[in-house]
């Protein structure tokens, strides 16, 4: 398999992971699906990361993440 191919299925792979992490969330039933809505809420969260309330947002958001993820 050459490399490009290799790199290209990694890369649909992450995707797809990504993906299953808003599914599991509740995000698209929560938001009737509305990519616009989903878009959004990413790019209100990618400013946040990015402000001077970034570090306590990340924290907290790990903090979260990992129990949800503990809890199955």
């Amino acid at each position: 398999m050459r490399t490009w191919q290799v790199e290209r299925r990694k890369r649909t792979r992450h995707l797809i992971e990504l993906g299953g992490l808003v599914v599991k969330a509740g995000i698209v039933d929560l938001t009737g699906d509305d990519r616009a809505i989903i878009y959004g809420a990413l790019l209100w969260m990618a400013d946040k990361l990015q402000s001077d309330q970034g570090e306590h947002a990340r924290s907290r958001w790990a903090v979260k993440g990992k129990q949800a993820f503990n809890d199955g």
